[in-house]
C-alpha cells in the first residue's frame, strides 16, 4: 500500500487592523485546497499603530511567508507593502479584488472604516440578543417560551445541536434545541408550535456510537452501557425519524456535515421558508 507523502509547512501571517476574523476564514478556506501542506498560522490583530505593524514585520522578517492584511490605513497599507517586498515575501490585501468589483458595479468610490463590520448597529445587537436566547434554550430548557425561537433543533444525544444552535445565533438565528431521550415523553410544547422552523438531526447509528465512546472517555467513564450499543442508537433514531415524519418536519443527516455545513442547510429553509432574511 502506497504511503501518503508527509505534509509540508509554511508560514502564513495574518494582519489586521480589526478582529482578524475576515482574514482567519479567508486563510483557512484557501490553505484546505492543498492538502499537501500545512499553514503555521501567525494572526496579527488590531494593528492600527506604525509600531504595532513593525512588530509584526519583525516576526514576519524572522519567519519569512505568505502575508495576508486587511489595513484601512493608508500609510500602514504603505509601509506592509514596502517591508514585505524588501523581505522578499508576497504580500495581498484581501478585500482590494472585492471592493474594486463594487466600486465598478455600484460606481461609487468606497470609504474605508476600520472594523465596520463589528459596528455596534442593530444588527451587532440582534446577534447578542440571539445568543443570550439560544444559551437560555440549550439541551430542553426554556420549554414554556419556545415559540419566540426562529429555529427549534431536535436530535438525539451528540448530533452537534448544541454546536449548531450557538453557529446560528452568531448569525443573528434565535435557536432552540431539545433532546430526544429514550423513554422521555417528547415535551408537549414541540407540537404547537407556529412560528418556529423544527428541524430534526440524525447521524448514522455507527457514528453517534464512536462520538458517544470518546465523550465517556473524556468524563473517564469506560465500562460498557446502553448509551453506546449502536443497536440501541437505532432504536432511538427510528424514533426520532418517525416523530419528525408525523409532523412533517425536516431532517439533516449530520454523519459527514460539519457544524457549519448544517447551519447552512437550516439558514437555506429558513429562507425558502420566508422566516428570515436570506442575508443574514
Amino acid at each position: 500500500m502506497p504511503q501518503s507523502s508527509p505534509q509540508r509547512f509554511f508560514h502564513l501571517h495574518l494582519v489586521s487592523d480589526a478582529t482578524g476574523e475576515t482574514l482567519t476564514t479567508v486563510a483557512k478556506a484557501a490553505a484546505a485546497q492543498y492538502a499537501d501542506f500545512r499553514p503555521i498560522a501567525h494572526i496579527y490583530a488590531l494593528v492600527r499603530t506604525a509600531s504595532q505593524l513593525n512588530r509584526a514585520l519583525d516576526e514576519i522578517e524572522d519567519k519569512p511567508g505568505i502575508v495576508l492584511f486587511t489595513l484601512v490605513n493608508s500609510e500602514m497599507r504603505s509601509l506592509i507593502e514596502r517591508r514585505c517586498e524588501a523581505i522578499g515575501v508576497p504580500c495581498l490585501s484581501i478585500l482590494d479584488p472585492i471592493i474594486a468589483a463594487l466600486s465598478q458595479y455600484l460606481n461609487a468610490s468606497s470609504r474605508p472604516q476600520v472594523a465596520g463590520q463589528h459596528a455596534l448597529n442593530s444588527d451587532y445587537f440582534r446577534r447578542i440578543e440571539a445568543l443570550n436566547f439560544t444559551m437560555a434554550h440549550d439541551d430542553g430548557q426554556g420549554l414554556e417560551d419556545l415559540e419566540k425561537s426562529d429555529v427549534v433543533i431536535l436530535g438525539v444525544s451528540r448530533t452537534s445541536k448544541t454546536p449548531t444552535s450557538i453557529y446560528l445565533a452568531q448569525r443573528g438565528v434565535k435557536t432552540a434545541n431539545v433532546p430526544i431521550v429514550p423513554k422521555v415523553p417528547v415535551p408537549q410544547q414541540l407540537t404547537g408550535l407556529q412560528g418556529p422552523l423544527i428541524v430534526g438531526l440524525f447521524a448514522s447509528a455507527e457514528r453517534i456510537a464512536q462520538i458517544r465512546r470518546h465523550r465517556l472517555l473524556s468524563l473517564k467513564e469506560s465500562r460498557a452501557t446502553d448509551y453506546v450499543d449502536p443497536r440501541l442508537i437505532t432504536d432511538e433514531l427510528v424514533f426520532m425519524k418517525t416523530l419528525c415524519s408525523h409532523h412533517d418536519w425536516p431532517l439533516i443527516d449530520v454523519t459527514r456535515r460539519s457544524v457549519e455545513e448544517t447551519a447552512a442547510a437550516i439558514l437555506n429553509m429558513l429562507a425558502e421558508s420566508k422566516r428570515i432574511d436570506p442575508s443574514t
